[in-house]
């Protein structure tokens, strides 16, 4: 009869070992691109090694006391589906994830990064298994657990991927839009924060016997990872609206300046091009192009 601790290693191992395989992955394709002469800045290299980094510390670190207090495992859950998605997905460029989209079937899949599908789709699969049934079922198999987790960071990627990934999003996604999707996104991990939080009955006796043994009753336990989750998800929140702050600063002054740029030169250039051209990361390669027309004139 394996031990908790045996089960919870392997447990481990089989989660880490695919991840080691898509981290090689990733270095040989930023190295591809290097020798391409289009290098992956070294930020973005950093947040996604730093996403592996954090997900093996998720795994290592609280694989065991996760088994025996709800608190670690909503840790465990908020660094998978929260942090570790996030830095994966700042470390992703168009260049990078260009092989992938030319397998037919993940550029279909596409599709599931619209913001109207990836907020409901991280949304249901964020209450689903926290239902008792599925819940305890992760905790007491193995293989629902490795399904858990895996939802739980792929489904994150998702989200995310909307406010950051290279994908292409739909022209109504402005910054305007970025911001209900925050609060959209930050308010249903609030609510689920605060049913754990002031709930008054146990919701999982799995964790009866772990409770036990660190002296600390089922719905202080239960509490406490609801306070957790809440102090994550108000830290997180902050730090996006401060994000999208500095974004929207920055893309008024680079459309500003490739308005100018253009009136100064005799240039056409309508606002609602070069907005379109600065909210998709497109404002240099635009400028390029307006400097080389207004070279093009000047030397005729």
């Amino acid at each position: 009869m394996p031990t908790l601790a045996t089960s919870t290693a392997v447990e481990a191992l089989t989660q880490l070992g695919p991840l080691a395989l898509l981290g090689l992955a990733y270095a040989k394709r930023v190295h591809t691109l290097g020798r391409q002469d289009r290098p992956v800045p070294g930020w973005r290299q950093a947040c996604f090694y730093g996403g592996f980094l954090t997900i093996g510390a998720a795994l290592t670190s609280l694989g065991s006391d996760s088994q025996e207090l709800l608190t670690a495992h909503m840790v465990e859950h908020l660094l998978l589906g929260d942090i570790a998605a996030l830095l994966i997905v700042l470390g992703l460029t168009g260049p990078l994830i260009a092989p992938i989209l030319r397998v037919k079937l993940f550029d279909r899949l596409r599709i599931l990064a619209h913001p109207l599908i990836a907020f409901p789709l991280w949304a249901i699969d964020l209450y689903v298994w926290h239902l008792p049934v599925f819940y305890e079922a992760a905790l007491r198999h193995t293989g629902v657990h490795l399904l858990e987790h895996a939802m739980f960071l792929g489904l994150g990627i998702n989200m995310w991927m909307c406010l950051f990934g290279p994908l292409p999003m739909p022209r109504w996604f402005g910054n305007l839009a970025k911001l209900g999707y925050i609060v959209a996104v930050r308010l249903a991990g609030t609510v689920l924060g605060n049913v754990f939080l002031w709930s008054g009955t146990a919701f999982y006796p799995f964790y009866t016997h772990g409770d036990a043994v660190w002296h600390v009753s089922q719905i202080a336990d239960q509490n406490l990872a609801g306070a957790v989750m809440m102090i994550e998800e108000s830290i997180l929140t902050l730090c996006l609206f401060c994000w999208l702050f500095l974004r929207t600063a920055q893309q008024g002054e680079e459309r500003q300046d490739l308005l100018d740029f253009a009136s100064s030169h005799g240039l056409q250039l309508t606002e609602e091009r070069a907005t379109r051209a600065v909210s998709a990361g497109r404002g240099a390669e635009l400028r390029r192009r307006l400097e080389a027309v207004s070279d093009t004139v000047e030397r005729t």
